[in-house]
């Protein structure tokens, strides 16, 4: 049990002031998650970005009362709280949670590698739960941030513990180390991804290695050249370190082409699953996979050594290894029915995951009424009395309206929901019970989260409220928009603001679901190009301030009603929205003013300035928030002078304009591309837009941006053709000779470029590019796909993302992203994700 006083014991801080003892459960880093503010301790982390000190009264005025801070507070405003000041907030997350780790004496698993820890986490449960009351990461929780939140969640009741543990660049994994401090390491393989912060791949592997410095013994496979003999190196300098605490950890092998603790000896692959033969101990073993494909295979061998190590017996190993189910990676949102929304999570149920759904679907603003479809959580280690009485709690703190439970366990607590205020609840014995009672009316205008354990099988239920959709969908990864947004931020000067282009129904992306996010994020503005825009935002429940581009005389109405901010770039727009502004007896309404500095579209030139400072000032109506202009080639090197000269008469006219106002405005200038190519003109604000989409058109740090939007297809029919027979409307593509050909269900009313006919796109089928031929239909086109072997109807088909971006689409099409996002058609279903 921790205090104020235990915690500061262990961090040797300073407590500053102590008001009482308070136990102390929860560790909350970030403000926007709350849920339990009377046994929670935040621990303010201080950025170049962001300082959380200034949290700490809105957490205070909502209950929290413990704070580890390392900057000085004002003591008197907050009488009824602890504070233990330290010099480094991180440090200190860092350093009480490996005093925390250290009060257990029960086997962990430490698990890190380039790829596959999150799976072979999730299979390590699914094969051991039976047998451990087992406490693991929560999704991928393996950062400097994630990990220490993942072992903080070690109890008393837990048999056996796994971690994952990822780093970004060297020197991070001491400190995981200490965190984790694992008995049993698994180092899944090793890859380029996140290699941007390492010389090369050996001391890739080395810093990772630094995990295994105290480990009982490392799984490993012996097929990677540049790890294996890292490993022995490793192996070798800690058992000498070592040699008195007995040699470092004892290696296990695995291999399919070399000898090794456990020989793989034949893979065979039939239909949907694979058979592995292996030699243990010179003794044969064998289990069977329901996956065929590579990365499945090693994740499986991998989870296999580790049942060895641990005893298990091949019967075990065969039952367990062959009922193996997929690992959802991550929260899916889609549209529902009846207009709803639905996130799917519904493939593993704990209280860590349940806790990051729940915050996940308090995100979402789109409906009023907020629903839950919940299971029995399984294999917890708490009384169900005490387990459903904290979920309860849960429910209260997050604001859901309504509760489907599912399972005898959760029926028998049901006292627990039932007297919480305004909480609609329904409850059933099984799922099947569930379904055949299911009406699609009891759904209307509301966010669904559905979150089962995987043996109810909740995805049925998915499939009953998920609007059904066409088979061409657009993925939208929000992971990947807070990483990009994140990395312009770190670009920013500290007090430059960021207004988010969410124009064009955000590239093609979506429009509340991206606002959504960047409110969440507390990024400083939003702008759309068009009044409608912006007042579909407002209904979905977005507050922050939003900029209309191109105001129009008949939304004006709209516009001061919603409370939207109109870009101003003429005299004529001016004295028509005053008039407006006039009439419904506002003032000092939001405005922000258009300069021209050459790309000679909209705005105001240098000889308006001084009438347009008389007319500002001349009138209450009107507040300026902020003066911008738009550069033309900030992305274009040869340029540059050019993009010099108008940020030049940008300072002059807006310095200008600023002098007659006589009071303080935003000025901004920069896009996406200058955020990375021309600091200087950062300035007070800048304009994120592609660039939070994945793509920047100075290509100057495109590597370290995420792939945001994936739009995938499906094979509806395949054609065996011969030669002399032709494809397609006009017959343009004729087989040379035997020929396979796929019709994928996509085309020019979707959004895929009819210039892209004959040959000019190409898209992705198993890894490999098979070429369009014939010319483009409304709904389908045809692909070449006779080089690749196995094809079959109903395969996956990659349009474009992460391995076939779609600069390389546009370049096909000559045309540029802009144009090939945008232009993706509201038919096609948009699916978002939170890895």
């Amino acid at each position: 049990m921790y205090n104020a006083a235990s915690i500061n014991k262990t961090l040797k801080g300073e407590l500053l002031q102590e008001t009482g003892f308070s136990v102390i459960e929860h560790l909350l880093l970030d403000s926007r998650k709350l849920s339990f503010p009377e046994t929670s301790l935040f621990i303010p982390l201080v950025s170049s970005r962001r300082n959380a000190h200034q949290y700490i009264e809105e957490l205070y005025r909502k209950g929290v009362s413990n704070f580890i801070i390392s900057e000085p507070v004002p003591l008197e405003k907050f009488p009824k709280a602890n504070f233990i000041l330290v010099k480094d907030t991180l440090n200190a997350l860092h350093t009480l949670v490996a005093f925390h780790r250290q009060q257990f004496h029960i086997p962990v698993i430490g698990i890190t590698g380039s790829n596959g820890k999150t799976i072979i986490k999730e299979w390590l449960y699914q094969l051991l739960e039976k047998d451990y009351n087992i406490v693991r990461s929560p999704k991928s929780y393996n950062s400097q941030i994630g990990v220490p939140l993942s072992v903080w969640q070690m109890k008393p009741e837990h048999e056996l513990a796994i971690f994952e543990a990822g780093i970004s660049q060297p020197g991070e994994m001491v400190n995981l180390e200490k965190i984790i401090r694992p008995s049993i390491g698994i180092f899944t393989n090793i890859g380029e991804a996140h290699s941007e912060g390492f010389l090369n791949i050996r001391q890739k592997i080395n810093e990772k290695l630094v995990l295994f410095a105290k480990s009982d013994i490392l799984i490993y496979c012996k097929d990677y050249l540049a790890l294996n003999e890292c490993v022995l190196a490793f192996h070798n300098q800690v058992g000498k370190k070592d040699s008195q605490e007995g040699g470092g950890p004892e290696l296990f092998s695995w291999s399919r082409k070399t000898d090794a603790d456990l020989r793989i000896t034949s893979i065979d692959k039939n239909n949907e699953h694979t058979r592995i033969d292996a030699l243990y101990k010179q003794e044969p073993l064998h289990f069977s996979i329901p996956f065929v494909d590579e990365g499945s295979i090693e994740n499986a061998i991998h989870c296999v050594a580790l049942m060895l190590y641990l005893g298990k017996e091949q019967e075990v190993i065969q039952q367990r290894m062959d009922h193996l189910s997929n690992i959802a990676m991550r929260l899916e949102l889609k549209q529902g029915i009846n207009n709803c929304s639905v996130i799917n999570d519904s493939y593993n149920l704990d209280l860590g995951s349940l806790t990051i759904a729940l915050d996940f679907l308090q995100q979402q603003q789109q409906h009023a009424t907020r629903t839950v479809i919940l299971s029995d959580i399984l294999q917890s280690g708490k009384s169900d009395a005490t387990l459903y009485e904290e979920v309860a709690d849960l429910f209260q703190k997050k604001g859901i309206n309504k509760l489907i439970a599912i399972g005898k366990n959760i029926g028998r607590e049901k006292k627990s929901f039932q007297q919480i205020e305004g909480l609609k609840t329904q409850f059933f014995t099984t799922t099947d019970e569930y379904i055949q009672q299911f009406n699609s009316d009891d759904f209307q205008n509301e966010t669904i989260l559905v979150k089962g354990s995987r043996v109810f099988q909740f995805e049925r239920i998915g499939k009953l409220l998920e609007q059904k959709a066409h088979q061409t969908i657009l993925e939208i990864n929000l992971s990947a928009i807070s990483h990009n947004v994140k990395l312009y931020q770190s670009l920013l000067k500290p007090d430059t603001k960021l207004m988010a282009m969410v124009k064009a129904f955000s590239y093609g992306s979506g429009s509340f679901e991206i606002a959504n996010l960047l409110q969440f994020h507390g990024v400083d503005y939003l702008t759309v190009a068009y009044a409608d825009e912006g007042v579909e935002l407002r209904r979905a429940g977005i507050t922050m301030p939003i900029m209309v581009m191109n105001p129009e005389p008949a939304s004006f109405d709209a516009i001061l009603h919603w409370n939207l901010e109109p870009e101003i770039y003429s005299m004529q727009i001016l004295t028509q929205f005053m008039e407006e502004v006039a009439a419904s007896n506002k003032n000092e309404f939001p405005v922000h003013i258009k300069l021209d500095t050459g790309m000679h579209r909209l705005g105001f030139v240098k000889g308006e300035i001084q009438e347009l400072a008389q007319i500002l000032t001349a009138t209450p109506l009107l507040k300026v928030q902020s003066v911008f202009s738009h550069l033309a080639a900030s992305e274009d090197a040869e340029k540059d002078a050019f993009t010099q000269k108008q940020g030049r008469l940008f300072y002059e006219m807006s310095h200008e304009l600023q002098k007659a106002l006589g009071y303080t405005v935003i000025r901004h200038i920069a896009n996406s591309a200058a955020i990375s190519r021309h600091p200087d003109l950062q300035l007070d604000m800048v304009r994120l837009g592609i660039g939070m989409y994945g793509i920047d058109s100075s290509n100057a740090i495109q590597d370290q941006l995420k792939n945001v939007s994936t739009l995938k297809t499906t094979i509806a029919q395949l054609k065996h053709l011969e030669a002399g027979d032709s494809v397609g409307y006009g017959a343009t593509w004729t087989a040379e000779g035997p020929a396979v050909t796929a019709t994928v269900r996509i085309g020019y009313a979707d959004g895929y470029p009819r210039r892209l006919s004959k040959g000019k796109g190409k898209m992705l089928i198993k890894g490999k590019l098979a070429p369009v031929i014939g010319v483009v239909a409304m709904d389908m086109l045809m692909l070449d796909v006779s080089h690749i072997p196995d094809v079959a109807e109903g395969d996956e088909v990659i349009v474009f993302g992460e391995n076939l971006p779609v600069q390389e689409l546009a370049n096909w099409a000559e045309t540029i992203p802009y144009e090939i996002l945008t232009g993706i058609s509201q038919r096609v279903k948009r699916v978002y994700f939170q890895e």
